[in-house]
């Protein structure tokens, strides 16, 4: 008896599910704005602290307040590095624990190529950085800085060359930049913690288990999550793990599925409330007083004649393209993956090129890595360089392509009968693409 055929498998980057279109579409919209805002922001920086007021600007960045009988008594670019980004790493959480639930890492059939180009995209960047430092004599200690993907960036440059990606090209994008992101929590956690507290912590793990009895048991009400957030903020801070991993583990806590009778799960509340201002301000101040560096000529020679930072420039331009595309290629490879007939590999490259702005946590990491060395302004100018070369070269490929993306977005926008469905959901034998 002959075996039945296996069943087809979805295209790669093919139509998406309509209830995973429309939770990506609205995600993605808040990141745009947002990426908007920090590319403002950092063009601010650097023009402030380029200008005769730059003095200025280093002392609103150095300035200290807070309150020093709890430990925390920060400066203003401290506060926004360690309490504004653990907001951004909140939303980064839900996100995360939205993809493992009902996104596109919840099964492993769908979860293969983004997962391993994801994590080609981290290890590669990062070998480069170690192989460029190695053989120039400088620190390993930056091999982390070129591995994360800053997806608010990244839509902002799509925003500005006003390109049509379809919906799967952008969704792989998002799904990138989360699985970069726990990377990136990951690596702060286990390698940017030092000088323990163990009574801190422990309190932090208390109250991290307090909050997920509250989800457990279905309790509402801010009053009850907020303080208890702070707290875990605080306990976190103090206990020597960088502050930020209490907001990604409160994301991940939070229900992203809802009950009966639920509008929507608390994390989609939490996402909906919280993420414009982790987009609109709390990223943005982050990059205002992260990415004020000298662009003096001399400043930018040094990018590329210090191992360092050259390795930094290297990792996000090269090896994401590497990591990213290569793992990309080889898993569809091996899985035996259809690429949507309506795409070529040149716009998988071109999502790879784009990959290589590593803005906002590789700047969080550069401060880590190098924590009040003179090395790390050279570390952040590579930062910026290295994201700003990646934008051009992304947008150049992009653009060449945006008669195909057109007229995909048109196709998936289409909705002739006003329904609030566009029509290719609704056609009952629509060809997979």
């Amino acid at each position: 008896m002959t075996a039945a055929p296996p069943p087809e498998r979805s295209p790669f980057l093919g139509l998406l599910p309509w209830p995973e279109r429309r939770a990506i579409t609205e995600a993605l919209r808040t990141e745009t704005f947002g990426g908007l805002m920090l590319l403002a922001a950092a063009v601010i920086a650097l023009v402030w602290a380029n200008s005769p007021l730059g003095d200025l600007y280093t002392q609103v960045r150095e300035f200290h307040f807070g309150i020093p009988a709890l430990g925390l008594d920060l400066s203003v670019g401290h506060w926004t590095a360690d309490g504004l980004l653990a907001v951004f790493f909140l939303v980064a959480g839900i996100e995360l624990k939205r993809e493992l639930v009902v996104g596109e890492l919840r099964t492993p059939a769908t979860a293969a190529l983004p997962v391993v180009a994801a994590l080609c995209g981290m290890a590669v960047p990062a070998a480069l950085y170690a192989l460029t430092a190695g053989l120039g004599g400088g620190s390993l200690d930056g091999w982390a800085v070129p591995m994360a993907t800053d997806i608010a960036f990244a839509l902002a440059v799509l925003a500005v060359i006003s390109t049509h990606l379809p919906a799967a090209l952008r969704a792989f994008l998002l799904t990138l930049a989360v699985v970069d992101d726990l990377g990136a929590i990951l690596v702060i956690a286990i390698f940017f913690s030092d000088g323990l507290n163990f009574w801190a912590l422990g309190g932090a793990f208390a109250g991290l288990a307090v909050f997920y009895l509250l989800q457990r048991f279905r309790v509402r009400g801010w009053w009850w999550y907020v303080p208890l957030g702070l707290a875990i903020w605080a306990l976190m801070y103090n206990s020597g793990v960088h502050a930020t991993v209490a907001g990604v583990a409160m994301g991940l806590i939070l229900r992203t599925t809802a009950d009966k009778g639920e509008d929507a799960a608390p994390g989609a509340r939490v996402a909906h409330l919280v993420h414009p201002f982790s987009a609109g301000v709390a990223v943005p101040l982050f990059a205002l007083f992260a990415a004020g560096v000298s662009v003096s000529g001399d400043a930018l020679a040094r990018v590329f004649t210090t191992p360092e930072p050259l390795g930094v420039v290297l990792g996000l331009v090269v090896g994401k393209i590497l990591g990213v595309f290569g793992g990309t290629y080889l898993a569809a490879r091996f899985t035996r993956a259809r690429l949507n007939p309506d795409l070529s590999w040149a716009d998988v490259l071109g999502l790879a090129v784009l990959s290589g702005i590593g803005f906002t946590v590789s700047l969080l990491i550069g401060e880590l890595a190098f924590p009040g060395q003179a090395l790390t302004e050279q570390i952040k100018a590579a930062v910026l360089i290295g994201s700003a070369v990646s934008a051009v070269l992304a947008a150049l490929l992009l653009l060449r392509r945006n008669t195909v993306y057109k007229r995909l977005y048109e196709e998936e926008m289409l909705d002739s009968d006003a329904d609030g469905i566009p029509d290719i959901y609704q056609r009952e034998a629509a060809p997979p693409r």
